[in-house]
């Protein structure tokens, strides 16, 4: 089954308005004809709506770092998925970031991912292990937690709505990459043959599932090349219109 590859750039907390809506337009200009890959931005909160500007009406899409549990309250600081409906398309979940510095829990990400699907966005779920989980063999063990955890109570019409991203903490912005065919087997054999046993093939075969971890135009490729790793997560790469760019043409290439 054809799933639609995504390159997702994560900009973190990076590039306010002007420089965000810059970035977008030039990668626009450069990949705006590009079809077959699914091109999300992810700026931060202040930069959501001068990047949704800069490509609206366009194939780009675009997507937020976070989103608060409630719809609304006293939570200062914090932004709803309601608020975002209209500005964005994708939320990321779960990132390693989130769960390291504000020391977020499965529980909490499944009440995101809830808020999220019912605001009628889609999640992009973030899971992965440490170094010392994966120095101990438990890598296996710590991505099927968190992604039951994260699906706990989801039904399989809204599973089949979001998107997963393998990102081992330890590669993220380390310049140590999972090799390809470790990724595929977390992706392959471990991410999608647990969604077969949560819900039924259908969701496992349709789910795209990205793998993050310093991924660049000089390896995009090789994972690309894996039938069950749909796309990536982008990190440090994104923030520049040539890397950027260059994976989407890779990837479509491929």
């Amino acid at each position: 089954m054809s799933r639609v590859p995504i390159m997702a750039g994560n900009w973190k907390m990076n590039l306010g308005p002007a420089d965000a809506a810059v970035l977008a337009r030039d990668i626009l200009q450069e990949t705006g004809q590009v079809t077959t890959v699914e091109q999300i931005l992810c700026p931060p909160f202040v930069s959501l709506y001068a990047v949704n500007d800069a490509i609206r009406g366009s194939v780009l899409r675009v997507g937020a770092q976070n989103a608060h549990a409630e719809p609304d309250g006293a939570f200062t600081g914090e932004v709803s998925a309601p608020m975002l409906t209209g500005l964005v398309d994708y939320v990321i979940l779960g990132h390693s970031e989130r769960r390291q510095f504000c020391h977020e829990t499965d529980d909490e990400v499944n009440a995101k991912l809830h808020a999220v699907l019912e605001a009628g966005l889609v999640p992009i779920v973030c899971v992965g292990e440490s170094l010392e989980e994966n120095q101990a063999g438990q890598t296996s063990e710590v991505v099927t937690r968190q992604v039951q955890g994260a699906l706990a109570n989801v039904t399989g019409a809204d599973a089949g709505r979001l998107v997963i991203a393998y990102e081992p903490v330890w590669a993220i912005g380390s310049g140590l990459a999972a090799t390809p065919d470790v990724a595929e087997e977390v992706c392959g054999e471990i991410i999608r043959i647990l969604l077969a046993d949560l819900y039924d093939g259908t969701v496992a075969e349709t789910t795209r599932i990205l793998y993050g971890g310093s991924t660049n135009p000089g390896n995009i490729a090789s994972y690309m090349e894996s039938p069950d790793i749909d796309g990536a997560l982008i990190g440090g790469s994104a923030l520049k219109k040539d890397t950027y760019t260059a994976m989407v043409r890779v990837t479509a290439g491929a």
